[in-house]
């Protein structure tokens, strides 16, 4: 079963119009949607969003006539492609943000090129039309589930992450870790990579990068803690690797010491992000549900 998921910018899914008199696709689009500027509208067209009697379309003059059926969906690609542990939260001419399952990896590695969010998200957009792309922003590790940000252009993608301390307002997650953590706290660390891509962890500042990681208890219970986790830097592996420096790794990851999967998976889940649009400068904010193996057990 999917998640659910929310966003705070969640639209209407259909809008659609009987055309009157013989016109062409985007002057009818400027007439009807007089509150969007002539730039959002060029872009839902582009998207492929707009659908002409139950067919899509991005060609601006195509002809209409009375009684033609116009649509404007939420999204339009091709019935072929089905996205597996991928849910689309939002999506606009610059970004798109879904919600990734656990196990599928954000991007391609030598072992697995095909099935990624990045793979199939490229599949997704190319189906609209063939010169769509979109660019990775960020990364969640492949066992970790939760909220990512894509980029729609190379531009819009460096432009995030340049910038990314300044944009992204909140980012947290949701860990289940083993035992039982007494308090709030915060790590602080320098973080370094191994040869066989292990991290690292040093209280003392080295060639390493700095990280910094806040913690809040949730629940408790005898063997297992339920953490908000924030992050100020975005290392790899940082929450695994300073849960691990407290002292309660996280369930499942044998990486990093736990000894427990209960759940069957890693317990960690990116369950918020707050940010500033990279191009409208509004503040966005989207939500995933925590996963309910995270939470079972607990009063």
């Amino acid at each position: 079963m999917k998640k659910k998921a929310k966003s705070k910018t969640d639209r209407p899914r259909h809008e659609e119009w009987t055309v009157k008199e013989h016109t062409e696709v985007l002057e009818f689009l400027f007439k009807v949607m007089p509150s969007k500027s002539r730039n959002a509208v060029k872009g839902i067209l582009k998207r492929g969003q707009v659908v002409v009697n139950d067919k899509s379309t991005t060609q601006f003059d195509d002809k209409l006539k009375p009684g033609d059926h116009v649509q404007i969906r939420e999204r339009v690609a091709s019935s072929s492609i089905k996205l597996k542990g991928v849910n689309i939260l939002h999506e606009d001419d610059d970004i798109i943000v879904i919600d990734k399952e656990s196990g599928l990896l954000s991007m391609g590695s030598k072992q697995e090129r095909q099935m990624t969010a990045y793979k199939q998200l490229m599949d997704y957009v190319q189906s609209i039309h063939p010169k769509n792309r979109v660019f990775i922003v960020h990364r969640l590790d492949r066992d970790t589930s939760g909220v990512m940000i894509f980029a729609r252009s190379k531009m819009v993608q460096q432009r995030l992450q340049k910038a990314w301390t300044e944009a992204v307002q909140e980012r947290s997650y949701v860990a289940l870790v083993e035992g039982v953590v007494q308090k709030n706290g915060t790590i602080t660390s320098w973080l370094t990579e191994d040869k066989t891509y292990m991290m690292h962890s040093s209280p003392k500042p080295n060639h390493g990068q700095k990280a910094i990681t806040h913690y809040k208890v949730l629940k408790t219970n005898r063997r297992f803690t339920l953490l908000k986790v924030n992050l100020d830097t975005g290392r790899k592996n940082q929450i695994r690797v300073h849960m691990q420096d407290l002292g309660h790794p996280i369930v499942g990851d044998k990486k990093y010491g736990s000894e427990i999967n209960t759940i069957n998976r890693l317990g960690l889940h990116a369950n918020a992000i707050k940010f500033k649009h990279p191009v409208s400068g509004k503040i966005m904010k989207f939500e995933s549900e925590t996963p309910a193996s995270f939470t079972r057990g607990f009063k």
